[in-house]
């Protein structure tokens, strides 16, 4: 990340920049949000029906002799439909108006919290999970239950990061008037190659992943005027940092 002192000409470029482009990414998620709402409409409903009827289809087959067959493929139809709309749901609540509640919120805290809440999960994928906070318990206003959920995809990206395990250190910290929370983890890192397209809706190197992860952590970061940037080295971790206006 580019270091600038505060108040300098390079630092008030750097805010501006971000803002126009946070104030970018708004419109064309407002833009989505409407078109999602239409798309919601139209293939929900349909997909409600075939699945109540795949599974009046199932259990009719059920009471035919030699059916096992044709069960089976009636149950990987079903799974399909549910996967079908649990994709639209996640893209709906990623592209929709997100309602914000915001109030004062000690950030170290919330960190502990979540912490408390992620050990068990780290502990079960043979991850040791640290905290570094800072000694000025910085006050954000904040959304909690959605920042806790940009946080939380963060420490989940970091424990798939380490497939066999690795180190976990959340840290917080103050400069003036931001206060800054970074992931770090040990685990293989990122490819300059994928860098760039890392923070993109349905961009993903997980299988099985939706690709919205990291895209909802940068809106609920940027619905709270902060940013969030990565660096990252292949075969030797990435962090994660998240800048936030601390409460005047």
């Amino acid at each position: 990340m580019p270091e600038f002192a505060s108040g300098s000409p390079a630092e008030s470029a750097e805010l501006d920049k971000r803002e126009r482009e946070r104030i970018a990414r708004q419109r064309q998620l407002t833009q989505l949000g409407e078109l999602a709402a239409g798309l919601a409409h139209e293939l929900k409903n349909p997909l409600s029906t075939v699945k109540l009827n795949l599974q009046l289809l199932q259990e009719d087959l059920a009471k035919l002799p030699g059916a096992q067959s044709s069960q089976s493929r009636t149950a990987t139809l079903r799974k399909e439909v549910e996967r079908l709309s649990q994709t639209l749901d996640d893209f709906l609540r990623f592209a929709g108006r997100l309602e914000i509640r915001t109030q004062p919120v000690k950030l170290n805290g919330l960190v502990r919290d979540l912490i408390d809440f992620f050990q068990p999960q780290a502990m079960a994928a043979g991850v040791r999970l640290h905290a570094s906070l800072s000694s000025i318990d910085p006050v954000c206003v904040l959304d909690a239950n959605l920042f806790k959920q940009a946080l939380l995809n963060l420490m989940l990206n970091a424990i798939q990061a380490m497939p066999s395990g690795g180190e976990l250190i959340i840290r917080t910290h103050v400069d003036q008037d931001r206060a800054f929370v970074d992931v770090s983890d040990t685990g293989v890192g990122i490819t300059p190659e994928i860098m760039p397209r890392i923070f993109e809706a349905y961009f993903t190197t997980k299988k099985g992943g939706t690709g919205l992860g990291l895209a909802t952590t940068r809106r609920i970061v940027e619905e709270h005027r902060g940013h969030i940037a990565v660096t990252s080295e292949p075969g030797k971790g990435t962090n994660f940092r998240m800048e936030l206006p601390m409460a005047t």
